[in-house]
């Protein structure tokens, strides 16, 4: 570890000129009565008094400065060596002042960082935990009743056995939609790039939802006519879930006979922006910076009685910024909501 001292002199000037003066003083009336005042020796003496001392402070006060401050940045260091071992250490009080501080709120904000994650976790926890329990004891409850007896009745067996399978199809979306989220997360889901029409992927993703749309009366359709194809250059099956999810979503927080459409503009030169935009429940503006977190439910109630496995906006976020691309949400509580994003034009 490197020195560096501030030579501040200051303090051992004014110190030593004040035991130069003191001196000067004393020995000049003491020659004054003791003996004949001698004004070179009074002279030389004073100034061979201010340069002694000058240095024996100087040096002195640096020293004791440095060992207290160093001591400091050993009771620090190992607190973080990779910043405070690498600096030099200074006996200038502000420098440390400021460095220290830095320091300090450096590990404030760590330490709110790790509270964040912390609870993160825990919330993350606890909502797998109860997707995953709902339906397992869903499934449970029906094969006890079976086994206890059940089975005997038909129609009432056909009945628990088709119940029980909804309950495994749910776990299995769930356990499928957790194993896609993990691999986009660490990188291992390959994005398999193709030219294709997005317009007419947009056109598959209404004619499979349609079926849905009718249980609530939504109309699904596009903002304007588009007489042209617009090519652009991704994933086709990652962007097709995206359209998916995000259309699936509209219709869950619909309103009864409400619209859902799909626009598709030029952005720039070489980017399109999708929008699917409804006119359903919408989002209250606290809930908009958490909607793509992993289970985070608007409506934790409603939501649950639709179905879905709660990552359907978090796996949306992954896919387009896997693309390297953007996603971007607007919503007004019980207006409607638009969900966007970009993508490559070929």
């Amino acid at each position: 570890m490197s020195v560096t001292l501030k030579k501040t002199y200051k303090f051992a000037v004014k110190s030593a000129l004040y035991i130069s003066l003191f001196s000067f003083g004393f020995i000049t009336i003491l020659s004054y009565f003791f003996f004949s005042i001698n004004w070179f020796f009074s002279t030389l003496f004073a100034l061979s008094i201010l340069v002694f001392s000058f240095f024996v402070l100087q040096y002195r006060v640096e020293h004791f400065i440095y060992r207290r401050v160093k001591k400091i940045y050993d009771d620090i260091s190992f607190l973080d060596a990779t910043e405070f071992r690498n600096q030099s250490i200074t006996t200038d009080m502000a420098t440390l002042t400021r460095q220290v501080k830095k320091f300090a709120t450096d590990k404030k904000l760590e330490i709110e960082m790790l509270k964040d994650r912390e609870e993160y976790r825990r919330e993350f926890l606890g909502n797998v935990s109860h997707e995953l329990k709902t339906p397992l004891f869903t499934v449970q409850s029906y094969i006890s009743t079976l086994l206890e007896g059940a089975h005997k009745d038909k129609v009432l067996r056909k009945k628990y056995l088709e119940r029980a399978e909804k309950g495994v199809e749910r776990l299995v979306y769930i356990v499928e939609d957790l194993d896609m989220i993990s691999k986009l997360e660490m990188g291992d889901e390959r994005l398999n790039l193709t030219e294709f029409d997005i317009v007419e992927l947009s056109q598959n993703v209404m004619d499979l939802l349609e079926i849905e749309a009718n249980k609530k009366d939504i109309s699904l359709s596009f903002d304007s006519k588009y007489f042209k194809s617009i090519m652009v250059l991704a994933d086709y099956e990652k962007i097709q879930q995206v359209m998916i999810n995000l259309v699936m979503n509209s219709i869950k927080y619909g309103k009864e006979g409400g619209s859902t459409e799909i626009g598709i503009e030029n952005l720039t030169n070489n980017k399109v922006i999708v929008r699917v935009t409804d006119n359903g429940e919408g989002i209250e503006k606290q809930n908009i910076p958490r909607l793509f977190e992993r289970f985070y439910r608007v409506d934790k109630s409603g939501a649950r009685s639709e179905g879905g496995s709660g990552l359907g906006l978090a796996i949306v976020k992954h896919i387009i910024e896997a693309h390297d691309e953007k996603i971007f949400v607007k919503s007004t509580f019980r207006k409607g909501s638009e969900f966007s994003f970009t993508l490559e034009k070929v």
